[in-house]
C-alpha cells in the first residue's frame, strides 16, 4: 500500500545507517607490484581540431603528369623498340614510380599501358620503357607526339 519512493526513502536513510555505523573510509590493501617496470597508463587522446590552418596555402603537388614525363627518347635502339615491341621509350623524373608514370602517360596522352619497366642510367637519369596495349600501336602514338 505505500508508494515506491517511500522503499527507497527507507533503503537510502538503512545506507546512511550503515555508513554512520561502521565509517565510510574503509581499509584498502595496497596494490602488489609485480614489475620493476612503470608503465605510464593510456589515456585518451584526442583528434587535433585546429581552428585555424598552420599553413596558408596547401602545397602543390611537384610530381604532376609534365613534371614525371621530361622527354621521349629518339635513339636507335628507342625506335627498334618502337617499331619492334610497341614499346615507348621516356627520361622521367627520378622519384616517379612505375604507377605515377603510367598514370602520366596516360593523362598525357590518352594512351593505356601493358606494363612499365625502368632503370637508372649512369649519368642519373631514370628511363622508363612503356609498353602498350595492343589496341594503341607505338608508331601511330609517336609521330602524334612527333619523335618521328
Amino acid at each position: 500500500p505505500f508508494p515506491s519512493w517511500t522503499m527507497a526513502g527507507e533503503a537510502k536513510a538503512k545506507k546512511a545507517a550503515k555508513a554512520l555505523a561502521t565509517g565510510t573510509k574503509s581499509k584498502r590493501s595496497k596494490k602488489i607490484r609485480k614489475s620493476t617496470k612503470f608503465h605510464r597508463p593510456k589515456t585518451l587522446v584526442l583528434q587535433r581540431e585546429p581552428k585555424y590552418s598552420r599553413r596558408s596555402v596547401p602545397r602543390v603537388n611537384k610530381l604532376d603528369q609534365y613534371q614525371i614525363l621530361k622527354y621521349p627518347l629518339t635513339t636507335e635502339s628507342a625506335m627498334k623498340k618502337i617499331e619492334d615491341n610497341n614499346t615507348l621509350v621516356f627520361i622521367v623524373d627520378t622519384r616517379a614510380s612505375k604507377s605515377k608514370i603510367t598514370e602520366a602517360v596516360r593523362r598525357m596522352y590518352e594512351i593505356k599501358t601493358a606494363k612499365v619497366n625502368t632503370l637508372i642510367r649512369p649519368d642519373g637519369l631514370k628511363k622508363a620503357y612503356v609498353r602498350l596495349t595492343t589496341d594503341y600501336d607505338a608508331l601511330d602514338v609517336a609521330n602524334k607526339i612527333g619523335i618521328i
